[in-house]
């Protein structure tokens, strides 16, 4: 009887205790994502990213024992809707942390929010501007666009181009890297002699391609943009019949730009994350690892291949879950003061050493520069 009694007793423990880990009161985690949009195949990734791993924490006990909720919104690819979902998920959905932004234009419109807020929030788009200068509450996990400018013409160096045309888009992103690509030629002896650009939802580059083509003395392309343009113009590249060597920026870092881009994606190059090419890297490679297990779970759960832009989220949403452990809470300053306090972690985008003058974390080496052969990623030696 006794047995019987210490039997119930344990196994009402057991469902007591079960019942108070989903009683708990949720970490939810805010985000606005381009998931439609010209750049949906940056957002879609990023959710799906972002639902799989949420889900995998929880299946493992949550995180300080409460479940991990995820709140997102889709931002459609425009700048002004992310900040009316933003300011919904502040104020209604009383998040604890957003990890989000698809775009340079939606993360800029919700900084100031989550500055007057005080939420840490951890952007998954690539402009320098998001970063610099500093913004207390504003983190970022991929490399930024003057880090992709000086990838590029450090492999330009190396082959002897220095006399370069740039396409750029004229979104946030393609604008800024614009400037930061102007803003750093000089430093690697490259002189811009064409300098053109297009519009996000432009469909065909050829104009601005025939003038880079009747320029006098160029020695190399470099279009900067992302979603479906570079895909085009690449396209638009081949059909023009130029064969000067031709460079993007990590803005297309996916296996979908070269089905976008199809047999004229042939030789283009970029500065791309090490999870492009996670099969090919070195065993003694600390990326390895981790780079190889979320492509195998990614295109395991989802069926498609991986891009850098999911493992950006994945980069954000493991920042923010180690940051809430090493806080031991959700108080928004602690969580904050221990993202700005990261120190080695290894994610898909490089080893990340965050600080006080530092909100992203990254150097040029996190950075692998890659050129399409045969239809896929390859390392360039």
């Amino acid at each position: 009887m006794k047995h019987s009694i210490k039997k119930l007793v344990a196994g009402t423990a057991l469902v007591l205790g079960a019942f108070a880990a989903v009683a708990a009161e949720p970490i939810k985690i805010g985000s606005v994502l381009s998931v439609t949009g010209p750049a949906a195949f940056l957002g879609d990734p990023e959710l799906k990213t972002l639902q799989m791993y949420v889900e995998d924490i929880n299946k493992k006990g949550g995180l300080l024992g409460r479940p991990l909720e995820l709140v997102h919104y889709d931002d459609g690819s425009d700048a002004g809707k992310a900040n009316g979902f933003t300011k919904r998920l502040i104020d209604d959905d009383k998040v604890d942390i957003l990890v989000g932004g698809t775009t340079t234009g939606a993360t800029m419109s919700a900084a100031p929010l989550v500055d007057k807020a005080g939420i840490p929030f951890i952007s998954l788009a690539g402009a320098v501007v998001i970063v610099e200068p500093v913004k207390k509450w504003v983190f970022k996990t991929p490399h930024t666009d003057r880090m992709a400018a000086e990838k590029v013409f450090e492999d330009m160096k190396k082959r002897g181009i220095s006399k370069v045309a740039l396409l750029s888009e004229s979104s946030g992103f393609g604008q800024s890297g614009k400037k930061e690509t102007e803003g750093v030629a000089a430093k690697y002896g490259i002189t811009l002699v064409a300098n053109e650009t297009y519009g996000p939802k432009d469909t065909d580059m050829s104009p601005q391609l025939t003038k880079i083509k009747n320029t006098a003395g160029v020695q190399g392309v470099f279009i900067f943009g992302l979603g479906q343009g570079p895909a085009i113009a690449t396209k638009n590249y081949k059909q023009l019949g130029i064969t000067l060597p031709l460079y993007h920026a990590h803005g297309v870092a996916s296996e979908e730009f070269i089905k976008l881009a199809g047999p004229a994606a042939e030789g283009i190059r970029l500065p791309a994350a090490a999870l492009l090419v996670a099969s090919k890297l070195d065993a003694k490679d600390p990326q390895k690892p981790i780079v190889t297990a979320y492509s195998k779970s990614f295109s395991d759960k989802w069926k498609t291949d991986v891009s850098s832009f999911g493992g950006h989220a994945y980069d954000g949403l493991m920042l923010a879950v180690d940051a809430i452990k090493r806080a031991g809470s959700t108080d928004k300053a602690k969580v904050r003061d221990a993202i700005e306090a990261t120190k080695g972690y290894i994610g898909t985008g490089g080893i990340v050493n965050m600080s006080a003058t530092d909100h992203m974390g990254l150097d040029l080496t996190a950075f692998r520069m890659l050129e399409v052969k045969n239809g896929d990623w390859t390392l360039v030696p």
